[in-house]
């Protein structure tokens, strides 16, 4: 199979969530049709807590080290988002970004709150127009935006939550 299309690169790691949710003792549930922001409805039956999941997945080759930008700095992996996700700051909310690697069909997940997507792809976007700025260069302010996964001990010009904060959070910490 020469290539995937996204479709199934989405559906397969909405199931990869669901199958690591049920083995850690988690009711979840997919949703079904176009739910807005939410993939997963989550119960934990030990406390009663519900949770939303919204997934991203992305499908790559492995890397050996971080990719690195001039403006954003080293990151582990980003997922393609959008505008909307700027304002979306709901406390029971969680996004779980997958990344599937295509030369080693390892996946690894990161479980992350939604208000620290909303406040790290706001102030990345704002950097980015920023920076374009001082380059002289006139961007259209489109919808599309990037959430990255730092790498901890790096230095970066806004608060980057990093993948070792957040890599296998499946006790939905803050």
């Amino acid at each position: 199979m020469n290539s995937i299309n996204k479709n199934s690169v989405s559906i397969a790691g909405e199931f990869a969530v669901l199958s690591q949710l049920a083995l850690r003792g988690y009711d979840a549930n997919m949703t079904l049709g176009h739910t807005k922001s939410v993939d997963i409805l989550v119960s934990d039956p030990r406390t009663g807590k519900l949770y939303q999941m919204e997934v991203k997945t992305n499908f790559q080759n492995s890397r050996n080290k971080a990719s690195v930008s001039k403006v954003h700095g080293s990151s582990v992996s980003g997922w393609i988002m959008s505008k909307k996700n700027e304002t979306v700051d709901i406390p029971t909310l969680f996004y779980c970004f997958v990344n599937i690697s295509k030369d080693t069909n390892v996946f690894k997940f990161y479980i992350v709150p939604s208000k620290v997507v909303a406040n790290y792809v706001k102030g990345q976007h704002n950097l980015w127009l920023a920076e374009k700025k001082k380059e002289g260069k006139k961007v259209k302010d489109g919808e599309m935006r990037i959430f990255r996964l730092g790498v901890k001990g790096e230095k970066y010009p806004i608060p980057t939550p990093t993948a070792e904060q957040y890599e296998d959070n499946w006790e939905f910490k803050l």
